[in-house]
C-alpha cells in the first residue's frame, strides 16, 4: 500500500509502498477513505514537536472495516463488522488504564505512553514498515495517510450511510476537538458570551458548538478577513482582526466592558494565549486547545487570576467511546453542519501541497485528503 512518509523536518513528504499493516487483537484493519489536513500534523513536520521518524502522519480518519485482529472480543466484532463504514478519534483510548476506566478517554496513559511518545500502538510495535525493506514506521495517532491502517477499536464509531467519507473525517479531530473544550472544558450554556482565537479547523468547530448550544454573543478573532468571512457562516455574531483591532479591547467593547464567560485559544501561540485569559470576564473560562512550539510558555496575570476567579483550563479533545458517536449524530441530524465546515481537499499524491498550503494560511476551514 502507498502511505505519505515524514522522514525529517523541512524535507517534502513522500509516498512510499508500505507493507499492509496487520491488526492485532482488539484492533481492526481499515481501509482509509479519506484524512483530514491538521496544524498537529504541521508542528510534526517542522520540527515544532519531536516525533519519532520515520512516520506516517494523519490521524483523523474515515474508512471501511476490512478486517479485525485476532482474538477480538466478538462484542467488537458484532458493533464494527467487517464492511462497516467508521469514523476514528485521533486520541485512541486503550480501555483499560487508570484513565479509561473512570471514562476519562481523553486522558488515556496508553496513548500517551507509547503513541505519543513512541508512536506506536500499546505493545510498543508499530504496525507500518516499508515494503522494500522492513525499516519500521511509525505512527501518529493512527497513520491516517495511508490506503490502509490500524486503529484500536476504541476510536471508532459507526458512520451511518448517509454521511460522506470526506467530511466526516475531519469528526475525529476537528470537530472531537472542539467538543471536548466547549463540552467538558467550557462547559458552555444558553446565553454564554463565546470569543473563539483563530479561526482553523478547530476553531471554527468551536464557533458551531457555541452556536448549537445556544451562546449569545460569539465573537471570532484572526488575522485574516476571508476567515472571518467564512466564520459569519458558521455562527460568529461578531469579528474581529487583531492585526487592524485590539482584540482585547474589541471584545470588552461588544459585552459592554465586561468580557466574554468563555475565551477559546484555538491556534498555539504565547500572544493569543494572553489575548484568550485577557478577554474572560471576572470569574470566566480560558480554555486552551492550541497546540504550540515544544517549550513554549504563556504569561498570566498571578493577581487578576487569583483575585478576579479566572479560570485557565487545557483541552486537548473528547472522549472517543462516549462523544464520536454524538459527533455522528450531530452530523447526521445536521446540527453540525460538515459541508461548511471543509473548504479544500487533495488526492493522496497532494498531501505535501496541502501542508504547505496549511502553512501558508491559504486553507480556510478545513482541508481534507481523498485517499480512495
Amino acid at each position: 500500500m502507498r502511505g505519505a512518509v515524514f522522514w525529517e523536518p523541512d524535507r517534502p513528504l513522500s509516498l512510499e509502498q508500505l507493507q499492509l499493516p496487520r491488526p492485532k487483537a482488539g484492533e481492526l484493519l481499515i481501509k482509509t477513505k479519506a484524512c483530514g489536513v491538521c496544524h498537529s500534523d504541521l508542528h510534526v513536520l517542522k520540527g515544532e514537536i519531536p516525533f519519532s521518524a520515520p512516520c506516517v502522519i494523519g490521524h483523523e480518519i474515515t474508512g471501511e472495516v476490512v478486517e479485525h485482529g485476532p482474538l477480538t472480543d466478538r462484542k467488537i466484532t458484532h458493533r464494527l463488522p467487517v464492511g462497516s463504514h467508521v469514523v476514528g478519534a485521533f486520541i485512541m483510548p486503550c480501555g483499560g488504564c487508570f484513565y479509561c476506566s473512570k471514562g476519562h478517554d481523553d486522558l488515556c496513559e496508553e496513548f500517551f505512553a507509547y503513541n505519543r511518545a513512541k508512536g506506536t500502538l500499546y505493545d510498543g510495535e508499530t504496525r507500518l514498515f516499508l515494503h522494500s525493506s522492513g525499516k519500521p514506521v511509525y505512527m501518529y495517532s493512527m497513520g491516517g495517510l495511508a490506503e490502509y491502517c490500524v486503529v484500536p477499536a476504541h476510536a471508532l464509531a459507526v458512520l451511518p450511510s448517509s454521511l460522506p467519507y470526506t467530511e466526516s473525517a475531519i469528526l475525529g479531530c476537528a470537530v472531537f476537538t472542539a467538543y471536548g473544550a466547549m463540552t467538558h472544558a467550557a462547559e458552555v450554556r444558553p446565553g454564554d458570551s463565546v470569543a473563539v482565537v483563530g479561526i482553523g479547523g478547530v476553531g471554527s468547530s468551536c464557533l458551531q458548538m457555541a452556536r448549537a448550544y445556544g451562546a449569545s454573543d460569539i465573537i471570532a478573532v484572526d488575522i485574516h478577513d476571508e476567515k472571518l468571512q467564512k466564520a459569519k457562516m458558521l455562527g460568529a455574531t461578531h469579528t474581529v482582526n487583531a492585526i487592524k483591532e485590539d482584540a482585547v479591547e474589541k471584545i470588552k467593547e461588544i459585552t459592554g466592558g465586561a468580557g466574554v464567560d468563555i475565551a477559546v485559544e484555538a491556534l498555539g501561540k504565547p500572544q493569543t494565549f494572553s489575548q484568550c485569559v485577557e478577554s474572560v470576564r471576572d470569574g470566566g473560562k480560558a480554555v486552551m486547545i492550541g497546540l504550540a512550539k515544544a517549550g513554549s510558555v504563556g504569561e498570566i496575570d498571578i493577581n487578576r487570576l487569583v483575585r478576579r476567579k479566572i479560570k485557565v483550563i487545557g483541552s486537548y479533545g473528547a472522549r472517543a467511546r462516549q462523544d464520536l458517536p454524538k459527533l455522528v449524530r450531530l452530523a447526521e441530524s445536521g446540527i453540525f453542519d460538515l459541508n461548511s465546515a471543509v473548504s479544500r481537499k487533495y488526492k493522496i499524491e497532494e498531501a505535501g501541497k496541502a501542508f504547505q498550503d496549511l502553512d501558508q494560511g491559504k486553507i480556510i476551514g478545513r482541508a481534507v485528503v481523498e485517499i480512495a
